[in-house]
């Protein structure tokens, strides 16, 4: 009797907020714990604590999700660096792995990330319908919205730390496993980050070391939202971009093995 409940309760839902044009904002507290790799090897217990603190900023960033039907924008909630922050703000992103605003239109099928490298500007293009998701029978409440359980496979994404990890030669590629819980009660194809794709918005996301959870939804707020598509970088896919900052890292290597060869 409760399925049969809740299965109406989300069909009313679904044909609720399908009769308007509606819209949203979701906020996500989003963690990624920290690798240090064979940085850590040279590093002491003392030195590790006080990187994890100065990275703390960028590790724990706040999202925003804004969308509606078949567009939405997600990108780092602004707030004021702290004194002397605002110098490794760009080297700091970069090193925890995030990006820029992420712009995607199911319409269209478009997924733009705006991204910044190195003082220019780039235009990341995916495709949308890259991920094979395993719909799960498992339920559990987040705030107040009944959610069910998704899984799939993703490549591992690429940062600059792990491209400066790599070794020469052709890598293996890696894989992670990511567990999706989406809301039908919020019948959007939405989500935070790349994920999308399922019957109901996206409210949390484990993959790997990062953990986005959904902390707040606001249904057709009274401000009008405007959902506007990124024009401003080159524009390149993901797999010419990784190749740019891999080429450029080991640019960047090749001069610090120089350097410390001279000293």
């Amino acid at each position: 009797m409760k399925k049969i409940f809740g299965l109406l309760l989300f069909y009313f839902a679904f044909l609720n907020l399908n009769a308007q044009d509606f819209q949203g904002i979701a906020y996500y507290q989003t963690k990624t714990t920290m690798s240090f790799g064979s940085w850590g090897d040279k590093m002491t217990s003392e030195q590790k604590k006080m990187m994890m603190q100065r990275m703390k900023p960028f590790l724990e960033p706040v999202y925003i999700l804004t969308f509606d039907k078949s567009q939405s924008i997600y990108k780092e909630e602004e707030r004021l660096d702290g004194p002397g922050g605002g110098g490794g703000r760009g080297w700091g992103k970069m090193i925890a792995g995030s990006g820029g605003p992420i712009y995607k239109n199911i319409s269209t099928n478009v997924s733009l990330q705006s991204s910044e490298f190195m003082g220019k500007k780039f235009l990341i293009n995916d495709s949308l319908n890259s991920m094979k998701w395993v719909m799960g029978s498992e339920q559990k409440m987040i705030g107040s919205y009944m959610c069910f359980k998704a899984t799939t496979l993703i490549e591992k994404p690429k940062t600059v730390a792990s491209s400066w990890e790599k070794e020469e030669g052709p890598s293996e590629i890696e894989f992670i496993s990511v567990v999706a819980w989406y809301t039908p009660q919020i019948p959007v194809s939405h989500g935070p980050d790349k994920y999308g794709g399922l019957p109901g918005l996206i409210l949390e996301v484990n993959a790997g070391e990062t953990v986005m959870l959904c902390t707040k939804v606001i249904l057709n707020p009274e401000k009008k939202i405007e959902i506007s598509e990124p024009k401003k970088g080159e524009f390149v896919n993901r797999k010419d971009f990784e190749i740019i900052v891999d080429d450029k890292v080991a640019e960047m290597k090749d001069m610090w093995r120089g350097n410390r060869r001279k000293n």
